[in-house]
């Protein structure tokens, strides 16, 4: 058995959830901007999801869902999720965007669990807050070193898939490390680059 552990954002979905979100708010650029420069590394995650986050003050949750319920995936997301379970891995997705998408997304791609942040909200409006497990750059590396302790599986059976700088922290504990068309920042501490939009590209590697 191995663990095939995936970002979301721009990795299984074809852009950033945030970004869609803040587009009925007429947002998108500013928090487009800010997005980038985490993923860059030129901002803290952390930092950069609370500045993020408060922008989307307001907004209805039953937009929210709709917006997440309609998500661009990644071509061959489908298939590769598939195929990675048909050769024995647990598929799972870390995201330091929102359930609203996550959990949406895994009953459509089929992935077995999803860790996630949670958009706080009162009376039908988010509030501008948030909280969860994916808040902080270093959350995802000790989430899997988590599950990898859980599974009784060690790096080597593990791959990583990310695009931005948030995914560093999962690459020290993988073997496979993908930067799939990834910012410079994670391409340089891979090992497998996919500049493709095709994440059936990631079957090669196999």
């Amino acid at each position: 058995m191995g663990l095939c552990v995936f970002d979301f954002d721009s990795t299984l979905m074809d852009g950033e959830t945030i970004d869609f979100l803040a587009a009925p708010l007429g947002l998108q650029d500013q928090v487009a901007e800010i997005t980038q420069m985490a993923m860059r590394g030129e901002l803290d995650f952390f930092e950069s999801l609370i500045m993020r986050v408060k922008l989307l003050e307001g907004l209805e949750v039953a937009r929210v869902d709709e917006i997440c319920r309609n998500l661009p995936y990644m071509p061959g997301a489908k298939e590769t999720i598939q195929a990675l379970k048909e050769r024995g891995y647990k598929v799972v997705v870390f995201s330091g965007g929102f359930r609203n998408a996550t959990a949406h997304a895994r009953k459509v791609l089929g992935f077995d669990a999803d860790f996630s942040n949670i958009l706080h909200h009162r009376q039908g409006r988010l509030t501008g807050l948030v909280g969860g497990e994916m808040m902080f750059s270093q959350s995802k590396g000790e989430m899997l070193v988590r599950l990898q302790q859980l599974l009784d599986i060690g790096p080597e059976e593990t791959i990583a898939v990310g695009d931005g700088a948030n995914d560093l922290s999962m690459f020290a504990h993988a073997a496979k490390r993908v930067a799939f068309c990834a910012k410079q920042i994670l391409k340089e501490e891979a090992n497998i680059v996919i500049d493709r939009k095709d994440l059936r590209e990631l079957l090669n590697f196999l």
